[in-house]
């Protein structure tokens, strides 16, 4: 979590600064698009690390957010496939506003000194962590537009293109576009690696979910798709998918509302799900309170 915060996280009014970090912007009908470029870090925990354990130790980054009112916002997620591990992601609207919101970050040594503590603790935790960046592709993605304060879990598909065969993902990419386009339901936001572990023709598929009842949704899409495309567009797909494709894995996330540091409008829009439980009183204030 350390080596995130150091980087800096967060797509919001930074005051006192000098400078501003744009805000993602609502459409009217209440949805947000993408971030342009998304920050993501996954910590892999110890085996037996995970849960509560992991919880406690980032709800302390939290707090030292909450109490210093920083204005850099996050929201983590945890994973209900693979490896044990956290992601925690953040948006900009560009490389620059990530620049100035970094410098920000490491000018305030108060809170970086409660961090450096905290990642004591929580790099007891983990077996690694790495980080990655990433940059949104319109053209690629299906109504990708979502009011993510009220999503609750998010699929994350990785798929690696083969060296040379970019103009057959693209001509695939279209496919899947027009395929999906109708289809009730279907959203889905593409990202493209720039930054990070085995980065290069790598692309993030992000599908962001209320309920995992959307996953039994899923078959009815898929037959919906291959309704739409036919059965010479589906022949097509698939020798496309065969001759382009390197690898393709889905995994399942949960989000965590205690491991997120997430803007009030959130809370505002999903009190039930993101408004945390006050934390319990030292001891020594609840003696005093007893007397």
């Amino acid at each position: 979590m350390k080596r995130l915060i150091a980087f800096s996280l967060g797509c919001c009014l930074l005051s006192g600064t000098g400078f501003v970090v744009a805000q993602p912007r609502q459409n009217p009908d209440g949805t947000t698009n993408p971030p342009k470029v998304l920050l993501i870090m996954r910590e892999f925990l110890k085996p037996g690390r995970q849960g509560s354990m992991h919880v406690k130790s980032e709800s302390a980054f939290v707090r030292a957010m909450e109490a210093a009112k920083y204005p850099t916002h996050y929201f983590a997620m945890n994973a209900m496939s693979g490896q044990p591990r956290s992601l925690f992601i953040v948006g900009y609207d560009s490389f620059a506003d990530m620049e100035k919101d970094n410098d920000a970050m490491m000018h305030n040594k108060a809170l970086a000194a409660e961090f450096d503590h905290d990642a004591m603790v929580d790099g007891d935790l983990l077996n690694s962590s790495d980080q990655s960046v990433w940059t949104f592709d319109e053209d690629s993605s299906v109504h990708p537009a979502v009011k993510i304060e009220q999503m609750r879990y998010m699929e994350l598909t990785s798929i690696k293109v083969k060296l040379g065969h970019i103009a057959e993902w693209k001509e695939l990419v279209k496919m899947y576009r027009q395929g999906y386009e109708n289809v009730e339901g279907a959203h889905a936001a593409v990202f493209e690696s720039q930054y990070g572990t085995d980065n290069g023709n790598l692309f993030l598929v992000a599908t962001p979910m209320r309920s995992l009842s959307e996953v039994d949704d899923e078959a009815a899409q898929g037959k919906a798709f291959q309704a739409a495309l036919g059965e010479d567009g589906l022949k097509r797909f698939r020798e496309l998918s065969a001759s382009c494709l390197e690898s393709l894995q889905t995994n399942l996330f949960e989000m965590s509302p205690s491991m997120s540091y997430v803007p009030d409008a959130w809370i505002q829009a999903n009190p039930s799900f993101w408004k945390k439980a006050p934390a319990a009183p030292a001891k020594k204030e609840a003696a005093k309170a007893k007397q």
